[in-house]
């Protein structure tokens, strides 16, 4: 894996994924950018070739497609030079449950989880070969927050949440890290592709706060990076709390509280 490895970056036409794009090059990284919009990835790479002289190499795919999906995993597979991936690509959909179509709800499911878990799979074994590389998941704190309504969005970035935190118990031992990103409300595309009005919204993180942020956590090497978190003793207290659990897990019997009285 070359010093400065290659970085490759899915949703990386605009929002969150463009700003990565843009950071790492100006750290010296040569890109490999993935979307749907050859226009716009093809902008972004001539604009970061101009301004940074790293190479940028575009990847139109749609990541709900078995065939895109398929051709990102083999570079994955094949390009020795990334040393990094980022996952970023998702989408949200509007309404509520009960109104959401499912075929929405099915390319919403393949995008934000399935292709998190095929693009790392991919790339996993050649990182723990080399004993070094990244991935980085793009969550989001509505994982965390049931009570906001957004149900199967949420659901895929709790999703992505335990996966991250399941990749890096296993591969950090092996020199692999992994670092889940947890927005809050941030002013990206998404919010008009899933038909909200962004200016009627309450005020929200800019992208580019949220991705300098969220890479100050890369570099501390946080499994878990929540930018808008103002104290970590908040999230240390909230998984010292889940592990106080782990001892009744192991048990064999029902809780005394649901035995039937005799």
């Amino acid at each position: 894996m070359a010093d400065i490895p290659s970085v490759l970056i899915t949703g990386a036409s605009s929002g969150i994924g463009a700003t990565y794009a843009e950071r790492f090059a100006r750290r010296g990284h040569d890109l490999v950018l993935v979307a749907r919009d050859i226009t716009r990835l093809e902008a972004l790479a001539a604009r970061l070739r101009a301004e940074t002289g790293v190479a940028v190499d575009i990847l139109p795919a749609d990541l709900t497609q078995p065939g895109d999906i398929a051709a990102v995993e083999t570079r994955l597979r094949a390009d020795r030079r990334i040393g990094v991936l980022v996952n970023n690509a998702g989408a949200s959909l509007a309404g509520r449950f009960e109104k959401q179509p499912a075929d929405g709800l099915d390319r919403l499911v393949a995008l934000n989880a399935t292709s998190v878990v095929r693009l790392a799979s991919a790339v996993a074994p050649r990182f723990v070969e080399a004993g070094a590389g990244a991935i980085v998941n793009i969550a989001s704190v509505v994982g965390l927050i049931p009570e906001f309504g957004q149900t199967v969005y949420g659901a895929t970035k709790a999703f992505v949440l335990f996966l991250s935190q399941g990749l890096s118990f296993e591969l950090a031992p092996k020199g692999v890290y992994v670092q889940a990103v947890l927005p809050a409300a941030t002013r990206t595309e998404i919010w008009e592709r899933a038909g909200a009005d962004v200016n009627a919204l309450p005020a929200m993180m800019e992208v580019g706060e949220l991705v300098d942020a969220a890479l100050v956590g890369f570099d501390r090497r946080e499994p878990v990076t929540i930018p808008v978190l103002g104290e970590a003793g908040k999230w240390e207290a909230y998984q010292a709390a889940r592990q106080t659990m782990l001892p009744d897990f192991s048990q064999i019997h029902a809780a005394e509280r649901y035995r039937a009285a005799s």
